[in-house]
């Protein structure tokens, strides 16, 4: 039954997939919107060409390398801290007593928005993009963490001190598996964030990247350009989600939150 569902699933949205295309197709090809919006053949077919020809200095996987790369290196430093400080606010009282005021103050503000400081700070060069980047998935990150830390059952923790568990193996045994899918579901929002971010920075200062694509195009009144920039960060997107789902999943198999 799950296999039929799941078949169902993917034929509906296929289908809603190729009706979009199909909007598409006949409306740039029969219809005003030909005036400024390019056809689904003249897009991929650039999107093609530009796998063999550079775009700029490179190729567009190339380009979708230097984004992914900046992603990792401020995606990484980010859920590195954001766990951490997560999961000792939620462990420890005296740390969330001391953090939690600061981090509400910083919590609401977008990454993009630090964008100005970031400049004011670093300059234009990789540092202020990996710092927009840290900005744009550390909240996310720090608050699923500490969610799970302080949402873990207070039962299972009294039932390990009658049995004789130190407080390292409570943590280690109970809290830690506990909140995991909580530290989970963080990092998916926090990858998705983290890849917005990359391009909102790669867009006002880069020489690469698939958010310079987008910027060239419209520097350059190439819409094609503009589209092709927007299918990568589609197709990238969506692979990273669903890479941390897999990831979740074989982690996490006592207790996935999405099938």
């Amino acid at each position: 039954m799950k296999t039929k569902e799941k078949s169902l699933a993917v034929g509906i949205g296929a289908a809603a997939i190729l009706s979009v295309f199909l909007i598409w197709y006949f409306a740039a090809s029969y219809t005003k919107v030909s005036l400024f919006f390019p056809t689904p053949q003249k897009v991929f077919s650039r999107f093609a060409e530009s796998l063999s020809v550079p775009i700029g200095k490179y190729t567009l996987q190339m380009h979708v390398l230097y984004s992914l790369k900046r992603v990792f290196v401020g995606f990484g430093l980010s859920s590195v801290t954001g766990i951490i400080l997560g999961v000792a606010m939620g462990y420890s009282k005296t740390v969330n007593a001391i953090v939690r005021p600061i981090f509400n103050i910083i919590r609401p503000i977008p990454g993009l928005a630090w964008i100005p400081l970031a400049i004011l700070w670093f300059g234009i060069g990789e540092t202020t993009k990996y710092f927009i980047i840290f900005m744009g998935g550390f909240a996310n990150i720090v608050l699923n963490s500490y969610d799970g830390t302080n949402k873990v059952d207070q039962t299972l923790v009294g039932a390990a001190e009658l049995l004789g568990a130190n407080k390292f193996q409570i943590f280690v045994n109970i809290i830690l598996p506990s909140a995991t899918p909580y530290i989970f579901a963080g990092l998916q929002v926090s990858l998705s964030t983290s890849w917005m971010a990359v391009l909102a920075a790669e867009m006002i200062s880069s020489y690469e990247g698939a958010g310079w694509i987008i910027n060239m195009g419209m520097n350059t009144g190439d819409t094609v350009l503009i589209l092709v920039g927007m299918i990568s960060i589609a197709i990238i997107g969506f692979a990273l989600a669903n890479i941390m789902r897999v990831l979740e999943r074989r982690l996490c198999s006592w207790t996935v939150r999405g099938k």
